[in-house]
Protein backbone atom coordinates (compact mmCIF):
# COMPACT_ATOMS: atom_id res chain seq x y z
CA UNK A 1 0.00 0.00 0.00
CA UNK A 2 1.16 3.47 -0.77
CA UNK A 3 1.83 5.80 2.28
CA UNK A 4 0.07 8.81 3.12
CA UNK A 5 1.38 11.90 3.84
CA UNK A 6 -0.10 15.42 5.50
CA UNK A 7 1.34 18.17 5.14
CA UNK A 8 -0.49 20.95 7.08
CA UNK A 9 0.23 24.66 5.37
CA UNK A 10 0.96 22.66 2.72
CA UNK A 11 -0.17 24.81 -0.43
CA UNK A 12 2.43 27.17 -0.51
CA UNK A 13 6.25 28.27 0.08
CA UNK A 14 8.22 25.46 2.30
CA UNK A 15 5.03 23.56 3.07
CA UNK A 16 4.46 23.11 -1.04
CA UNK A 17 7.74 21.91 -1.51
CA UNK A 18 7.79 19.00 1.04
CA UNK A 19 4.74 17.95 -0.62
CA UNK A 20 6.18 18.02 -3.82
CA UNK A 21 8.97 16.29 -2.39
CA UNK A 22 6.87 13.42 -0.84
CA UNK A 23 4.84 13.49 -4.06
CA UNK A 24 7.39 12.27 -6.39
CA UNK A 25 9.11 9.56 -4.03
CA UNK A 26 5.30 8.04 -4.20
CA UNK A 27 3.72 9.12 -1.19
CA UNK A 28 -0.53 9.80 -1.58
CA UNK A 29 -0.44 13.83 -0.08
CA UNK A 30 -2.90 15.25 2.24
CA UNK A 31 -2.70 19.20 1.42
CA UNK A 32 -4.29 21.09 4.65
CA UNK A 33 -4.18 25.09 4.27
CA UNK A 34 -6.49 27.88 5.15
CA UNK A 35 -7.23 29.73 1.97
CA UNK A 36 -9.96 28.14 -1.03
CA UNK A 37 -8.37 25.12 -3.45
CA UNK A 38 -8.76 27.80 -5.88
CA UNK A 39 -5.79 30.26 -4.45
CA UNK A 40 -3.08 27.39 -5.30
CA UNK A 41 -4.24 25.57 -8.36
CA UNK A 42 -1.29 26.28 -10.65
CA UNK A 43 0.90 24.15 -7.74
CA UNK A 44 -2.08 21.81 -7.87
CA UNK A 45 -1.57 21.45 -11.52
CA UNK A 46 2.21 20.64 -10.66
CA UNK A 47 1.32 17.52 -8.54
CA UNK A 48 -1.09 16.45 -11.64
CA UNK A 49 1.70 16.64 -14.16
CA UNK A 50 3.85 14.26 -11.75
CA UNK A 51 1.03 11.68 -11.55
CA UNK A 52 1.07 12.42 -7.75
CA UNK A 53 -2.42 11.32 -6.01
CA UNK A 54 -3.62 14.23 -3.71
CA UNK A 55 -6.40 16.01 -1.46
CA UNK A 56 -6.54 19.54 -0.53
CA UNK A 57 -8.36 19.99 2.62
CA UNK A 58 -9.28 23.87 3.77
CA UNK A 59 -9.19 24.41 7.54
CA UNK A 60 -7.52 26.24 10.42
CA UNK A 61 -4.86 24.26 12.37
CA UNK A 62 -5.93 26.00 15.50
CA UNK A 63 -9.40 24.71 15.30
CA UNK A 64 -10.46 21.66 16.79
CA UNK A 65 -13.01 20.48 14.19
CA UNK A 66 -10.49 21.09 11.62
CA UNK A 67 -8.19 18.96 12.89
CA UNK A 68 -10.73 15.95 13.58
CA UNK A 69 -11.89 16.89 9.90
CA UNK A 70 -8.44 16.74 8.28
CA UNK A 71 -7.55 13.29 9.89
CA UNK A 72 -11.37 11.80 8.90
CA UNK A 73 -10.80 12.89 5.56
CA UNK A 74 -7.10 11.94 5.11
CA UNK A 75 -8.18 8.12 6.33
CA UNK A 76 -11.49 8.22 4.57
CA UNK A 77 -9.31 8.98 1.03
CA UNK A 78 -6.38 6.92 1.83
CA UNK A 79 -6.64 4.55 4.25
CA UNK A 80 -4.27 5.77 6.44
CA UNK A 81 -2.13 8.28 7.76
CA UNK A 82 2.34 7.12 7.89
CA UNK A 83 3.65 10.43 7.94
CA UNK A 84 2.62 14.38 9.16
CA UNK A 85 4.61 17.26 8.22
CA UNK A 86 3.77 19.88 11.11
CA UNK A 87 4.26 22.80 8.58
CA UNK A 88 1.85 25.20 9.10
CA UNK A 89 2.77 28.41 11.16
CA UNK A 90 2.82 31.88 11.09
CA UNK A 91 4.76 34.96 12.55
CA UNK A 92 3.52 37.92 14.29
CA UNK A 93 1.12 40.19 12.46
CA UNK A 94 3.65 43.37 13.21
CA UNK A 95 7.10 42.89 14.83
CA UNK A 96 7.00 44.98 18.36
CA UNK A 97 9.04 45.10 21.31
CA UNK A 98 9.01 42.69 23.78
CA UNK A 99 8.05 45.18 26.23
CA UNK A 100 4.62 46.17 24.13
CA UNK A 101 3.79 42.67 22.91
CA UNK A 102 0.37 41.93 23.31
CA UNK A 103 -1.69 39.30 24.42
CA UNK A 104 -3.52 38.79 21.46
CA UNK A 105 -0.37 38.55 19.46
CA UNK A 106 0.77 35.89 21.49
CA UNK A 107 -2.25 34.28 21.81
CA UNK A 108 -2.53 33.85 17.98
CA UNK A 109 1.07 32.66 17.29
CA UNK A 110 1.37 30.31 19.70
CA UNK A 111 -1.74 28.97 19.26
CA UNK A 112 -1.18 28.59 16.17
CA UNK A 113 2.56 27.31 15.80
CA UNK A 114 2.92 25.65 19.25
CA UNK A 115 -0.69 24.35 20.46
CA UNK A 116 -1.89 23.39 17.03
CA UNK A 117 1.18 21.38 16.33
CA UNK A 118 0.38 19.61 19.62
CA UNK A 119 -3.06 18.68 19.22
CA UNK A 120 -2.78 17.67 15.16
CA UNK A 121 0.49 15.46 16.76
CA UNK A 122 -2.23 13.91 19.07
CA UNK A 123 -4.43 12.66 16.33
CA UNK A 124 -2.09 11.90 13.99
CA UNK A 125 -0.28 9.62 16.41
CA UNK A 126 -3.53 8.43 17.26
CA UNK A 127 -4.44 7.21 14.18
CA UNK A 128 -1.16 5.71 13.28
CA UNK A 129 -1.07 3.66 16.74
CA UNK A 130 -4.36 1.67 15.16
CA UNK A 131 -2.35 1.12 12.38
CA UNK A 132 -0.19 -1.72 11.27
CA UNK A 133 3.72 -1.24 10.43
CA UNK A 134 4.43 -0.40 7.34
CA UNK A 135 7.85 -1.11 6.50
CA UNK A 136 9.99 -0.51 9.88
CA UNK A 137 7.72 1.69 11.73
CA UNK A 138 4.59 2.50 11.88
CA UNK A 139 4.35 6.68 11.55
CA UNK A 140 6.46 9.44 11.26
CA UNK A 141 5.97 12.84 12.42
CA UNK A 142 7.65 16.01 11.64
CA UNK A 143 7.34 19.14 13.18
CA UNK A 144 8.91 22.29 10.67
CA UNK A 145 10.09 24.51 13.51
CA UNK A 146 12.85 27.48 13.18
CA UNK A 147 16.12 28.58 14.48
CA UNK A 148 14.10 30.80 16.97
CA UNK A 149 13.31 27.89 18.91
CA UNK A 150 17.50 29.27 19.95
CA UNK A 151 18.19 32.56 18.67
CA UNK A 152 16.53 35.57 20.61
CA UNK A 153 14.31 38.19 18.24
CA UNK A 154 13.29 40.76 20.49
CA UNK A 155 10.72 42.21 18.37
CA UNK A 156 9.29 39.10 17.73
CA UNK A 157 9.17 37.04 20.92
CA UNK A 158 5.79 35.23 20.70
CA UNK A 159 7.03 33.33 18.10
CA UNK A 160 10.44 32.62 19.35
CA UNK A 161 8.51 31.30 22.38
CA UNK A 162 6.11 29.45 19.96
CA UNK A 163 9.02 26.98 18.19
CA UNK A 164 10.96 27.03 21.43
CA UNK A 165 7.55 25.22 22.65
CA UNK A 166 7.45 23.26 19.14
CA UNK A 167 11.21 21.36 20.32
CA UNK A 168 9.37 20.53 23.49
CA UNK A 169 6.21 18.99 21.42
CA UNK A 170 8.75 16.86 19.77
CA UNK A 171 10.46 15.96 22.74
CA UNK A 172 7.41 14.62 23.95
CA UNK A 173 5.86 13.28 21.08
CA UNK A 174 9.35 11.56 20.66
CA UNK A 175 9.26 10.19 23.86
CA UNK A 176 5.77 8.56 24.40
CA UNK A 177 5.89 7.12 20.78
CA UNK A 178 8.67 5.35 20.33
CA UNK A 179 8.07 2.21 22.10
CA UNK A 180 4.91 2.30 19.34
CA UNK A 181 7.30 2.49 16.10
CA UNK A 182 6.47 5.93 15.50
CA UNK A 183 9.12 8.40 15.21
CA UNK A 184 9.36 11.71 16.19
CA UNK A 185 11.95 14.75 14.77
CA UNK A 186 11.91 18.58 14.20
CA UNK A 187 14.25 20.58 11.62
CA UNK A 188 14.96 23.80 12.05
CA UNK A 189 14.47 26.25 9.08
CA UNK A 190 16.90 29.27 9.18
CA UNK A 191 16.88 32.61 6.60
CA UNK A 192 14.13 30.74 3.75
CA UNK A 193 13.33 32.47 1.06
CA UNK A 194 9.55 32.85 1.13
CA UNK A 195 6.68 34.88 1.61
CA UNK A 196 7.65 35.02 5.57
CA UNK A 197 10.82 36.18 4.98
CA UNK A 198 9.93 38.59 1.97
CA UNK A 199 9.02 41.33 3.87
CA UNK A 200 12.80 41.70 5.64
CA UNK A 201 14.71 40.19 2.60
CA UNK A 202 17.29 43.98 2.70
CA UNK A 203 17.90 43.03 6.35
CA UNK A 204 18.80 39.56 5.20
CA UNK A 205 20.24 39.90 2.09
CA UNK A 206 22.80 42.73 4.48
CA UNK A 207 23.66 39.70 6.71
CA UNK A 208 24.21 37.06 3.73
CA UNK A 209 27.14 39.49 2.43
CA UNK A 210 28.46 40.36 5.70
CA UNK A 211 29.34 36.64 6.44
CA UNK A 212 26.70 35.80 8.97
CA UNK A 213 26.22 32.48 7.82
CA UNK A 214 29.31 30.35 7.01
CA UNK A 215 27.30 28.85 3.33
CA UNK A 216 26.37 32.39 2.27
CA UNK A 217 23.48 32.21 0.92
CA UNK A 218 19.50 32.17 1.14
CA UNK A 219 18.16 28.80 2.05
CA UNK A 220 14.98 27.59 0.01
CA UNK A 221 12.22 25.55 0.45
CA UNK A 222 13.39 22.57 -1.32
CA UNK A 223 16.36 22.17 0.87
CA UNK A 224 13.81 22.15 3.88
CA UNK A 225 12.13 19.54 1.91
CA UNK A 226 15.22 17.15 1.31
CA UNK A 227 15.57 17.03 5.13
CA UNK A 228 12.04 16.22 5.38
CA UNK A 229 12.41 13.18 2.71
CA UNK A 230 15.34 12.05 4.36
CA UNK A 231 13.43 11.99 8.28
CA UNK A 232 10.72 10.12 6.12
CA UNK A 233 12.38 7.15 4.90
CA UNK A 234 14.02 4.57 6.89
CA UNK A 235 17.69 6.36 7.46
CA UNK A 236 17.44 7.09 10.75
CA UNK A 237 15.99 4.08 12.53
CA UNK A 238 18.22 4.74 15.94
CA UNK A 239 17.15 8.26 16.52
CA UNK A 240 13.97 9.91 17.64
CA UNK A 241 13.31 13.42 19.29
CA UNK A 242 15.99 14.92 17.49
CA UNK A 243 16.87 17.98 15.34
CA UNK A 244 18.78 18.80 12.21
CA UNK A 245 19.26 22.39 11.57
CA UNK A 246 18.51 23.51 7.82
CA UNK A 247 20.10 27.29 8.24
CA UNK A 248 23.29 27.50 6.44
CA UNK A 249 25.51 26.83 9.44
CA UNK A 250 23.86 29.94 11.18
CA UNK A 251 23.82 27.64 14.43
CA UNK A 252 27.79 27.27 14.44
CA UNK A 253 29.35 29.46 17.29
CA UNK A 254 32.12 31.79 15.76
CA UNK A 255 34.81 33.85 17.14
Amino acid sequence: MKQTAIITGGSRGIGFAIARQLGLEGYNLVLFARGDIENCRENLDLLDADNTPWLYVQGNIDKTEDRTRLIEEAVSCFGAVHVLVNNAGVAPATRTDLLAMSEESFDRVVGINTKGTLFMSQLAANQMRTQDYSGRKRGTIINISSCSAEVSSVNRGEYCISKAGMSMVTKLFADRLASEGIYVHEIRPGVIATDMTSTVQGKYDKLIAEGIFPIKRWGTSEDVAAAVSAFCGESFLYTTGNYVDVDGGFHIRRL
